[in-house]
């Protein structure tokens, strides 16, 4: 197995580790940044980013993280396509086993590695990805104003996925699989004292329905009793949980009881020296492109200024 000696390792390849990476090696870090599984991250599921500052006339997902990884690389990141396959970060520098035929020893570590949307898993899902169907109402919900939509989901998220959205669009319908919503009461009032939209209690979704060129245009639905309902949208939002892909260094790094990372204040330290998180693998709230590169700023600074308190 080849072995290799580097300053900073940036696990992933969203926003975050991208941000990282420009300023990690402006500030002469000489980064190594791994692409992971997903090169790019979940943007490269988005076809229109209108919301990232810099960007007046939109772009779309993919090419903006083809910017930013041009950007990192101009500065001399060495980008890398490989996953980190295991990790020991009992002592320093961190080894992190690549495609499990390579060995990286770190100084500093930053993780990026993002969290996965949660879908239903209908081949209909899968099809209409980008297309109408959305895991993110915040980042797409603007393309769907003065139109019908559906949110998946019964949680707080789900219900404030469907608040903003009834700001925007037409009507909101919201899919809940049982007859109660398992939101906090000030998020259930919320969503009952808002006209545009309306709860579909007891039903689970059979199929998204659309064409090729059109995207969505509606869904068939299927009630606890087995009926079937359709209702006409153009959004299909999934608002059902994220999963945080933090499984790699669980056994070092301390996590939430939902697995997101936990960071120290307001850093990106975490609970192991020389280790810092970024972007959605430590947050659970936002899951923006914009607070991704912010935190991935902020990791390269605390692993920069952690390298100069330790030489």
């Amino acid at each position: 197995m080849t072995k290799e000696n580097i300053k900073c390792l940036i696990i992933g390849s969203g926003p975050a580790g991208y941000t990282a990476a420009i300023y990690a090696s402006r500030a002469n870090l000489n980064p190594v940044l791994y692409e992971g599984i997903q090169p790019g991250g979940q943007l490269t599921t988005t076809t229109e980013v209108d919301n990232f500052p810099g960007y007046p006339k939109g772009v779309t997902g993919p090419e903006m993280m083809e910017d930013l990884k041009e950007q990192a690389t101009r500065f001399g990141t060495d980008v890398r396509f490989g996953i980190a396959t295991s990790a020991d970060l009992s002592k320093r520098p961190f080894k992190i086993t690549i495609d499990n035929e390579k060995e990286i020893f770190a100084e500093t570590l930053i993780l990026s590695t993002g969290a996965t949307a949660k879908y239903l898993g209908m081949e209909s899902e899968e099809r209409f990805r980008g297309q109408g169907v959305s895991a993110c109402a915040t980042c797409d919900g603007f393309f769907y104003k003065g139109k019908d939509v559906a949110v998946v989901g019964g949680g707080d998220t789900a219900c404030e996925e469907a608040s903003y959205l009834a700001g925007l669009c037409n009507k909101v319908y919201m899919i809940v699989r049982r007859d109660v919503l398992r939101a906090s009461k000030a998020m259930q009032d919320r969503v009952m004292n808002t006209p545009n939209i309306e709860i579909l209690w007891n039903y689970n979704t059979k199929e998204i329905t659309g064409s090729p060129m059109g995207g969505v245009n509606g869904a068939i639905l299927v009630n606890k009793d087995g009926s079937e309902k359709k209702i006409d949208i153009h959004g299909f939002f999934l608002a059902i949980g994220h999963h945080p892909n933090s499984e790699l260094v669980s056994e070092w790094i301390k996590t939430n009881e939902e697995g997101y990372i936990i960071t120290e204040g307001k850093s990106t330290r975490t609970n192991v020296p020389g280790v810092f998180a970024a972007g959605d693998v430590q947050d659970p709230h936002y899951r923006q492109a914009v607070t991704a590169a912010g935190s991935g700023c902020m990791a390269a600074i605390d692993a920069e200024r952690f390298l100069a308190d330790n030489k």
